[in-house]
C-alpha cells in the first residue's frame, strides 16, 4: 500500500468514523464490537502493505471492520452461531454492479455527447468549473473574460444540459404494488 492510500484510508476512517460505526452497529448489534473493530481497523491501517488503490473507501473500510469482528467473536469464544456470522457476512457490497457501471458508462457518454454541441466558449466554462474545479474568477482570467460573462455562460451550459439529459432519459417507472396493505 502507498503511504499516499494508506493515509487516505485513514482520514476517511477518521472523518466518516459516526457513519461506519452506525453501519456495523446495525451488521453486528454489538455497538461495543463495532467500536473496537473501528479501532483494529485503524491499526491494521498503519502496518498494511501492498493494497492495491482502494476504489471504494467506506465499503473496503467496512469490510475491513467485519472481518475483524468476526475474528474476534471467534478467538474470543463468544457463541455466535454460524446463522449469526452467516447475517454478518452479508453485508450488501457497495460497489457499483456490472449493471449500474453500464447504465453510468452511457449516461456519461451521453452527457459528453450533450458538452459537445455547447457553443467553444459556454463548453470551456462548463468543463473548467465543473470538471477541472477551477475558480470562476480564474476561468474568467483564462477566458479573457468578466467574472459575470462566466456566470451567464455556466447557467446556461448547465440548463442546457439537464433540458437535453431529462429529454433523453426514460420516464421514471411506476412501481407495482402488492395487492396487500402495508
Amino acid at each position: 500500500m502507498t503511504e499516499e492510500v494508506r493515509l487516505a484510508l485513514m482520514a476517511y476512517l477518521s472523518k466518516r468514523y459516526g457513519d461506519l460505526k452506525r453501519h456495523l452497529v446495525r451488521s453486528l448489534r454489538n455497538p461495543e464490537l463495532a467500536e473496537d473493530a473501528l479501532h483494529d481497523t485503524w491499526l491494521r491501517l498503519t502496518r498494511l502493505e501492498d493494497q492495491e488503490t482502494v476504489l471504494n473507501p467506506h465499503g473496503f473500510l467496512l469490510r475491513m471492520a467485519t472481518n475483524i469482528a468476526i475474528n474476534h467473536l471467534r478467538s474470543h469464544s463468544q457463541q455466535a452461531s454460524a446463522s449469526d456470522i452467516d447475517e454478518i457476512l452479508e453485508m450488501p457490497d457497495p460497489a457499483p454492479g456490472p449493471e449500474q457501471t453500464a447504465d453510468a458508462r452511457a449516461e456519461m457518454e451521453a452527457l459528453m455527447r450533450v458538452i459537445g454541441r455547447l457553443p467553444q466558449r459556454r463548453r470551456d466554462v462548463l468543463l473548467l468549473v465543473r470538471w477541472e474545479g477551477m475558480p470562476q474568477k480564474d476561468v474568467a482570467a483564462h477566458l479573457g473574460v468578466s467574472v459575470s460573462v462566466v456566470e451567464h455562460e455556466l447557467r446556461r451550459a448547465q440548463a442546457f444540459c439537464a433540458e437535453h439529459m431529462a429529454a433523453r432519459s426514460p420516464p421514471p417507472r411506476a412501481s407495482k404494488k402488492s395487492g396487500g396493505k402495508a
